[in-house]
């Protein structure tokens, strides 16, 4: 007679299910492991982003068609925009050291605030913007695009050059390490989609979900005034997010903010969302589910002792198994044991 293999209703065998459901189940994240796979993903991301063959002058009749198709669909609007930015001084100084610090600057506290305030949906939110990154790649080496500033047949101002500003990767030592020609998509524009709407779906003040709308619109200014890309490399930056938020959804089988907020799996006193969106202490839990159980068996007891001194004690009502999730529906979410 052969083994017999358990298997679960979506037909797999059990030890696969289990191992399916695992990686699956959000879980608090490590600050060690997070510090680490950050600084070595961005420093692979700058390494084969820079290793893309430059290709100058298809670069460049890229540029050129970009143009063309702008002015087609009658939006070449950015040699507008860069005259008029560059017209007022501090402001097109501003824009400057806005587009070079908060990409990086605005990034890192969103992913910071995740981690501190979402540890059961960070995973999901910064894996979103890994598979963003990783597609803007493979873009950078298919099709190499000039930005603006760097057309030939075109009279854009390079801002930074002008105005001397920081941050020039057109100038000095940095235009030799630095990719001139990996323009589409735009990083600026898929990064700081991605802090807007983490921000505008998981802020609980109206100030900061405001500001997390604004903040994508404002970038998209500052890149097109700087003449650093053109609107349509905002668009590729935009389909590129959407890839990574689409493979994240099929992963987890919901929408990252619709994962629990505590993971599973998090520290000793680590909060978890009940079923009504409020957070309690395992510890407390266990002392409090101890407590009643301890109470309904001594008023069980036959009416002896304390019990029995005072006419029998009134059983306490068996405690009602916790969700340890906000959406008891989804597929991270485990299912509560039935109280004996």
């Amino acid at each position: 007679m052969g083994d017999r293999i358990l298997t679960t209703p979506e037909g797999l065998p059990a030890p696969r299910q289990a191992t399916w459901h695992r990686l699956r189940t959000p879980r608090h994240p490590r600050i060690w492991f997070e510090i680490l796979l950050i600084a070595v993903s961005y420093g692979v991301y700058s390494l084969i982003r820079n290793a893309v063959p430059e290709q100058k002058a298809q670069a460049l009749r890229n540029a050129d068609w970009i143009w063309r198709a702008e002015h087609s669909l009658g939006l070449a609007f950015e040699k507008t925009v860069n005259h008029a930015a560059d017209s007022v001084g501090w402001l097109i100084v501003s824009m400057n050291y806005y587009y070079a610090t908060l990409h990086f600057v605005v990034t890192i506290g969103v992913l910071v605030w995740l981690y501190r305030r979402h540890p059961g949906r960070y995973a999901a939110v910064r894996m979103i913007l890994f598979l963003t990154t990783a597609v803007a790649l493979l873009g950078y080496y298919l099709y190499p695009l000039a930005p603006p500033r760097l057309m030939e047949s075109e009279d854009f101002i390079d801002t930074v050059l002008v105005h001397q500003t920081w941050g020039s990767m057109a100038s000095g030592d940095l235009k030799h390490v630095s990719n001139q020609y990996a323009a589409m998509p735009s990083m600026h524009i898929g990064w700081s989609l991605w802090c807007g709407l983490a921000i505008f779906v998981l802020a609980k003040a109206p100030w900061a979900r405001v500001l997390g709308l604004l903040y994508p619109a404002a970038t998209l200014v500052v890149i097109v005034a700087t003449a650093n890309h053109f609107w349509l490399d905002a668009v590729g930056g935009v389909v590129c997010l959407g890839f990574g938020t689409a493979v994240v959804c099929a992963w987890y089988g919901a929408l990252p903010h619709r994962l629990p907020r505590y993971a599973h799996g998090g520290a000793p006193g680590t909060r978890r969302d009940g079923a009504d969106g409020t957070g309690s202490s395992p510890g407390a839990s266990a002392g409090t589910a101890g407590a009643a159980a301890t109470a309904t068996a001594g008023a069980g007891a036959g009416g002896t002792g304390a019990g029995a001194g005072v006419g029998g004690a009134v059983p306490a009502p068996a405690a009602e198994p916790a969700l340890a999730s906000e959406h008891p529906g989804d597929p991270a979410a485990p299912v509560a044991a039935p109280v004996s």
